[in-house]
């Protein structure tokens, strides 16, 4: 059985599911892509290609594999795309919760199930149905829980609005004893500059008290200096909104000294080795076409 356990999103990690870029399938049509920069890459005939990004999912594993980290892989669905673990459940505490995510993909959920299978079934949690939420809107830090969210009315004109109100108030109900704090993100179905996807496009906490942060991901400035006071700003790397367009902060934490990073964020990397981080570089940048990185395929299952 699996022990799971995830309380922030630096301990040193110990099982993973990271995604695969096998069989991913043909280049999407524009109007079947879930987000503005998949779309305009599509349009550009930028679209990364299979062999491009099975290379690049390689080189995670191989650091995972340097870390002695436990790695599982979904189950290969032909001509599927089911790079962005995270999207599908993300776990806190020992639970793990399945993420409503949108329909089409609920077959990615479906090839995890060799995992699920090792996990106490009183510790798998569904969501009602009401509840849109997805894992890279989802962060757990120590006593808080992190939301990425967006309230507004025109929310179901939004496919970039990924985690309504509904599952912030069940996870609330779910974690009594956590605080959750909800962010509102700047959402746009058609400028991928002015859209934060997920909360872990603008925001992602590393080391034991330092993030990474882009204000203009946020709606209320008030919730964004609220991460400010929170951290203190010189524990903060703030990113431009040609890094957030990158996916600079969308990194992914081994443990509190250890940070796989994209191997073009000079800025970023070079910050981070001067705070005494180790960085571990791979290319990422043709999976970061489709506004996803580090983060968003990787689902963190055990951390110490």
């Amino acid at each position: 059985m699996l022990q799971l356990n995830v309380k922030n999103e630096t301990s040193r990690l110990r099982a993973v599911v990271l995604g695969t870029a096998e069989n991913n399938g043909p280049t999407p049509k524009a109007e079947d892509c879930y987000d503005p920069k998949s779309k305009q890459h599509v349009l550009a005939g930028t679209y990364p290609s299979e062999a491009d990004m099975i290379l690049e999912m390689e080189a995670v594993a191989r650091v995972f594999k340097k870390y002695n980290v436990q790695v599982f892989r979904p189950e290969i669905i032909e001509n599927y795309n089911q790079i962005f673990s995270r999207d599908i459940a993300f776990v806190i505490d020992d639970k793990l919760v399945k993420a409503n995510i949108l329909p089409d993909r609920g077959r990615e959920y479906d090839a995890i199930q060799h995992v699920i299978a090792q996990i106490d079934p009183q510790n798998v949690i569904e969501l009602p149905e009401e509840c849109h939420v997805e894992g890279g809107d989802v962060m757990p830090w120590n006593d808080y829980i992190f939301i990425g969210t967006y309230s507004g009315a025109d929310y179901s004109e939004y496919i970039t609005a990924r985690t309504n109100t509904d599952a912030v108030i069940a996870l609330q109900e779910l974690f009594p004893e956590k605080i959750v704090k909800a962010f509102e993100l700047r959402k746009s179905n058609t400028d991928p500059k002015e859209n934060a996807l997920h909360l872990d496009c603008c925001f992602q906490p590393i080391g034991k008290d330092k993030a990474i942060l882009h204000k203009n991901g946020f709606l209320v400035e008030k919730e964004y200096e609220w991460l400010i006071d929170f951290l203190g700003k010189e524990n903060v790397f703030e990113i431009t909104k040609e890094e957030m367009y990158n996916m600079n902060s969308n990194i992914f934490s081994i443990s509190e000294d250890v940070i796989i990073s994209e191997k073009n964020f000079t800025r970023l990397n070079t910050w981070l080795r001067e705070k005494g981080f180790t960085v571990e570089e791979v290319p990422y940048a043709e999976i970061a076409k489709q506004e996803g990185l580090l983060r968003c395929s990787t689902l963190p299952l055990i951390r110490d």
